[in-house]
């Protein structure tokens, strides 16, 4: 398949450093560069529109750097394979700093989203090959340590987001929510270029990259996320501008397979599909996705409007499941060892999904420490379904396949988020619409009990709602369950180190 030699890529083996601790340094201080990004804008709104108006506008902040991320994973993902992951990682730094200095000196909203989509551009590289680098790195028996630091990296700093970017608005500046990334990449990127060395590879002749594929899968992906980001929101499911994406959306999925299937290297390879094991571990780990929409989305609603409690109490009780998580991925090496990586998956969805449907058995209204014991749980099932996965199906690949196996596995976990939050929006919505009247919404009913003058029975119609959401999340959790049952091979078809 194309000039470059397989064999000859196959040859190239992992990379290898004169100081390793230094490039996981740098791999964690990059993860939680991309992790803190994709939430460290959220509760700087006020002021940032208050300096650059466009209030109307003001979601692409969050939907423009996530959609980047998104769909450049697969791109990364062909070309670390190609050239390796030490130039794809200077090159996706260097593109997130460029866009973290525009996002600090943008003059009004139109340009700040263009930067922080610029900043997507560069996330995307950064999210794809850290993992990628992680696996290479390190041997099977220690990846999870590796992985479950990254696991670790990515919750607290996800988690911390909001946190840090609400002091940072109220005591300084929200320009300073970008130009604090200027330090901490530089000092990931020297660390890359100074200590990360890879090994020479020969490829005879110059490599060949499927540029009009990455165009393409870019041009499919933007469209069909912007069309699950928006609908329902900037406009209704059955308007004109909803079809008009879609039905583009679903034009271009055939440009793209067809664009693929010609291709010599094509961005996005049949075997990622073909192979059982890649193909059960993208579909579960969409399932994931769509699952982690409920507590991670509904859940500080549900504390604040149900419960009553104060914004930092509400986010603590999210937080809980940063701190069972990673344990849970640490430990999950001494269960797959035994029982398999399929098996120690399907038990910890298996334990989520339980987790999942008890939530809305919980008493009206019930107190703090119920739902945050059912997340400190669910952390922790999750901890043990998703790195077995993703070191399972890393260690089926040899060094050339590696980061398009792996981005594969991201790109489908971050389209699982966004349908996830478009599907449970609508069934929020549809319930609170069903209990309240009218065409009442999360967001409106939400301000209004802020405002203190909703009743009692919107306080309800809000549960309702999340319950009905946490449903349709454990049901996501039983499509996981299933296809690793019925999909995925009984015993990973590991390679040797």
């Amino acid at each position: 398949m194309g000039s470059t030699s397989s064999a000859a890529r196959e040859t190239a083996g992992p990379a290898t450093t004169g100081r390793r601790g230094a490039v996981v340094a740098a791999l964690m201080l990059s993860m939680a560069l991309a992790a803190l990004d994709a939430t460290i804008v959220s509760t700087a709104v006020p002021q940032i529109v208050g300096d650059l108006g466009g209030f109307s506008v003001f979601s692409w902040l969050f939907s423009g750097y996530l959609l980047a991320v998104t769909v450049t994973l697969p791109v990364y993902g062909k070309l670390s394979d190609t050239f390796g992951r030490k130039p794809v990682l200077v090159a996706g730094s260097v593109l997130f700093l460029v866009g973290s200095l525009l996002c600090a000196l943008a003059w009004n909203m139109g340009a700040l989203i263009a930067f922080r989509i610029v900043q997507g551009l560069g996330g995307g590289a950064l999210q794809g090959t850290v993992q990628t680098l992680a696996a290479d790195l390190y041997p099977l028996k220690d990846r999870p340590k590796i992985q479950s630091k990254l696991s670790t990296v990515w919750a607290v700093s996800a988690v911390a987001g909001p946190g840090i970017g609400g002091v940072l608005a109220a005591y300084a500046d929200w320009r300073w929510i970008f130009l604090v990334n200027l330090p901490i990449g530089a000092v990931a990127l020297w660390l890359i270029v100074r200590h990360l060395h890879e090994p020479e590879r020969e490829t005879g002749t110059h490599a060949r990259v499927d540029w009009a594929g990455a165009l393409a899968v870019f041009a499919c992906g933007g469209v069909l996320l912007t069309a699950l980001v928006q609908g329902g929101v900037a406009w209704s499911w059955l308007s004109a501008p909803s079809l008009a994406l879609f039905g583009t959306g679903l034009a271009l999925v055939a440009v793209v397979v067809l664009v693929e299937r010609r291709a010599a290297e094509p961005i996005i390879p049949g075997w990622v599909w073909r192979r059982r094991t890649i193909a059960a571990v993208n579909l579960a780990l969409g399932a994931l996705g769509l699952l982690m929409v409920a507590p991670a989305v509904f859940l500080p609603t549900y504390a604040q409007s149900v419960l009553g409690l104060a914004p930092v109490a509400a986010g603590f009780v999210l937080s809980v499941w940063t701190l069972s998580w990673p344990v849970s991925a640490a430990l999950s090496q001494h269960v797959y060892r035994r029982i398999g990586f399929r098996n120690t998956a399907m038990l910890g969805i298996g334990a989520a999904a339980l987790i999942l449907f008890a939530f809305p058995f919980l008493p009206y209204p019930g107190q703090a420490w119920q739902p945050t014991l059912l997340m400190l749980l669910l952390g922790a099932a999750l901890g043990l379904f998703q790195l077995p996965l993703i070191v399972g199906v890393q260690s089926t690949v040899g060094w050339a396949e590696r980061g398009t196996t792996t981005a594969s596995v991201l790109f489908c976990r971050q389209t699982g988020q966004t349908v996830g939050a478009a599907v449970f929006g609508a069934v929020a919505n549809g319930v609170l619409a069903a209990r309240l009247g009218g065409a009442s919404d999360l967001d409106s009913v939400t301000r209004a009990l802020g405002s203190g003058t909703a009743p009692e029975a919107t306080r309800r119609a809000i549960a309702d709602a999340v319950h009905a959401v946490y449903l349709g999340s454990s049901g996501a959790a039983v499509l996981a369950f299933l296809v690793l049952l019925f999909l995925a091979p009984r015993k990973f078809p590991v390679l040797k180190d």
